[in-house]
């Protein structure tokens, strides 16, 4: 799936004969193998093919219950592999029980709800990477575009796998654009993240569509399995095998944490030099509004750094191209709000920065989850101003383990140049651009970034 493709046709033809045989994963001691398990050779030959030899710990606890049918009640972060293990689990599922009848049009057989559009759409481009030798098809159901050709992707033949966020999703099946009578399983991602931007009464009339909970196989995944969340379990599954998977390793040696004092007035300048430094890398600056992600991007492409920015309030289609742009390499810079804490994939992003501390010391932990990826070396910088810096100590037992304070190095306070000095672009003759100020100033009036969806999709 690429540029934000929102329908998959699994099932392509491998080009030449393969079974599970020629795949040969030595043992390691505390550590399951997905050779280990029986799983069909198509979907043994995606996972090879993405070199997965060894089961993260998430997937080691839920694969031999999800394999088996059983409910599943997780506690997974997001980038621990927890996509993986119920894609794996429904393929196989699928693969040794083909459907008994004749299927119906936009029936599907799996259902994915997840509370946020990239996160469907990541969803749905990991299934089409898993399942590229199964016969399925699957699409993705989210809100703020495309309404139209999603619905004639529903309807366009047999269907096995929907992918959705909550709002698209009730108006479809309000229309009878879909029916879920026929589902066999249903995933719940990120539920205490659902939660928090007040889509479970959505969730719970989807659940009405269907079928009752002792007829098919529910998976719920949270980075919590607080009483709230677990009260939702109980009411959405009977009896479900709760796995408590260790939250990320954060202190692995492929990513580096730092903490840099410096005072509001001079994280900009900071920010601008070490971008400036770094060139050739993929950096993520993290921020807490949406206006201030407008405002230090736009400050950023004044001084001459080629950037883009991302939040909640931009429109669909800018926000994929955002994306495509980030995970092409074209853009190497890109300020975010915590839109794109969770569900955001992208490999070798070197730096991620905390420009402002999060509220929340859970958002830090995704926050940075998304460098260090997959052994790749990434290097999280927060920067403590007179401002934000009280969160810390709530990280830092949030993390289990006190971060490194260290000052920048001095030339990291040099002054933004007046004239800009163009960054990560290539050597054509500019476009004009405004005159630079030293103080990006973001135009701050305060603003919540809860992503939102509207209610009809």
């Amino acid at each position: 799936m690429v540029g934000g493709l929102q329908t998959v046709v699994l099932g392509k033809a491998a080009t030449e004969p393969w079974t599970a045989a020629e795949w040969v994963v030595p043992p390691e001691p505390g550590k399951l193998r997905f050779a280990d398990m029986d799983l069909p050779d198509p979907v043994v030959h995606a996972v090879a093919d993405l070199d997965f030899k060894y089961c993260t710990p998430i997937q080691a606890m839920v694969l031999p219950h999800a394999l088996k049918g059983l409910n599943v009640a997780g506690r997974a972060q997001t980038g621990t592999g927890k996509t993986a293990a119920f894609l794996v689990s429904i393929f196989t599922q699928w693969m040794k029980n083909p459907r008994c009848m004749v299927p119906l049009a936009a029936s599907p057989r799996a259902l994915v709800i997840a509370p946020t559009r990239e996160l469907v759409l990541q969803i749905l481009k990991d299934a089409g990477v898993l399942g590229k030798y199964c016969p399925f098809r699957g699409v993705a159901v989210f809100g703020g575009m495309d309404y139209q050709r999603q619905r004639l992707d529903v309807q366009d033949g047999v269907l096995d796998l929907v992918v959705a966020t909550p709002g698209r999703l009730l108006d479809y099946l309000g229309q009878k654009v879909l029916r879920l009578d026929m589902v066999e399983t249903l995933i719940i991602d990120e539920a205490d993240r659902m939660l928090d931007m007040g889509f479970i009464p959505d969730v719970k009339r989807i659940i009405r569509h269907l079928p009752p909970r002792e007829r098919r196989q529910t998976l719920l995944f949270s980075a919590t399995l607080d009483e709230s969340v677990m009260r939702l379990a109980s009411e959405w599954m009977p009896d479900p095998v709760v796995l408590h998977a260790e939250p990320e390793k954060m202190t692995a040696d492929s990513l580096e944490q730092v903490v840099w004092p410096v005072t509001s007035a001079e994280k900009f300048t900071v920010l601008y030099n070490l971008i400036r430094r770094s060139p050739e890398e993929r950096i993520l600056v993290f921020v807490n509004r949406r206006d201030e992600a407008e405002s230090v991007g736009r400050a950023l492409r004044r001084a001459g750094i080629s950037c883009d920015y991302l939040s909640g309030d931009l429109d669909q289609r800018v926000r994929l191209r955002v994306l495509e742009s980030f995970r092409g390499a074209t853009t190497k810079v890109v300020v975010a709000t915590d839109v794109a804490g969770r569900g955001l994939h992208i490999a070798d992003i070197r730096y991620v920065v905390n420009y402002d501390l999060p509220y929340e010391a859970d958002d830090y932990v995704h926050r940075i989850g998304r460098t260090g990826r997959a052994g790749a070396v990434g290097t999280a910088i927060a920067f403590a101003c007179e401002d934000e810096s009280f969160i810390l100590p709530e990280i830092e037992k949030s993390m289990g383990c006190a971060l490194r304070y260290e000052q920048p190095d001095p030339t990291m306070f040099e002054p933004v140049p007046d004239r800009p000095v163009r960054v990560g672009v290539k050597p054509e003759p500019p476009a004009a651009e405004a005159p630079v100020t030293q103080d990006p100033g973001p135009e701050s009036t305060p603003a919540s970034d809860k992503p939102s969806e509207p209610s009809a999709g």
